[in-house]
């Protein structure tokens, strides 16, 4: 496929609304893009020219607000228990099973817990959540990430529970999103799905990558914190469907 594939030329604006999501809430660029854009190229061929622009767009927002990560949550609870959880979930996804529906039974999990977060008074903040909760459902983010690459829903309900801030937040999650994107570019490079053609196609997402940039920091900075959190579970409910409906729509 070249450039000049006219179904190439969709990709732009998909990642251009993707970018204003993440850099809007700090999540979601890589669910918009993959979903809308696996309807006409490869989801490998999606990643391959996706992932070394939404680094940019992690390191960025981690370095414009590198002050607001929180640091004890991420380096104490977030990467140790994914980083377990990725390595059990690898070690799963070579065991000889139907993991078909995986994806869904887990995306309906995440469409409880967004309609259950909905549901609670908007005016109140949520308790955070004790060790042995945050714990498991890291952990549990891990292994989602290990099967199917799917982590950031549960990881972005504990980080709504964790952190009130919303520049915070958006930093912490932009944070663990460049340490895990790095290491799935990495092996995207050592596997050559990532080179010379996919790197050009990538540099056509450059302009996107400004452009949502922007817009999302406007959005991110007008946004109260009331509206803030009711979009951040409006974004994981959306998540959530979109990963019941996926494997049941490509069994058609």
């Amino acid at each position: 496929m070249t450039l000049a594939d006219p179904r190439l030329l969709r990709l732009p604006l998909i990642v251009l609304l993707a970018f204003v999501v993440e850099s809007t809430a700090g999540f979601g660029a890589t669910i918009v893009t993959v979903t809308l854009g696996a309807l006409f190229l490869p989801i490998d061929t999606v990643l391959a020219q996706f992932l070394p622009v939404n680094v940019l767009l992690s390191a960025y927002l981690v370095g414009s607000a590198r002050r607001a990560v929180d640091r004890r949550l991420l380096f104490r609870s977030m990467l140790p228990w994914i980083g377990v959880g990725v390595a059990v979930g690898l070690v799963v996804a070579r065991l000889r099973f139907d993991r078909a529906l995986l994806p869904a039974y887990f995306g309906a999990f995440v469409v409880v817990l967004s309609v259950a977060e909905l549901a609670r008074r908007s005016d109140t903040t949520p308790p955070k959540l004790g060790p042995l909760v945050r714990s498991t459902a890291l952990l549990g983010a891990g292994v989602v990430h290990g099967l199917f690459a799917s982590a950031g829903p549960l990881v972005v309900w504990v980080a709504a529970r964790e952190v009130e801030d919303k520049t915070a937040f958006r930093a912490t999650l932009a944070a663990l999103w460049l340490v895990l994107n790095v290491v799935v570019l990495g092996g995207f490079v050592y596997d050559g799905a990532i080179g010379r053609e996919s790197l050009r196609a990538s540099a056509t997402l450059l302009v996107p990558l400004v452009l949502g940039t922007a817009i999302g920091h406007v959005l991110h900075r007008r946004a109260s914190p009331r509206a803030f959190r009711l979009a951040v579970y409006v974004l994981l409910l959306a998540a959530g469907l979109t990963l019941v409906a996926r494997p049941l729509l490509a069994s058609r």
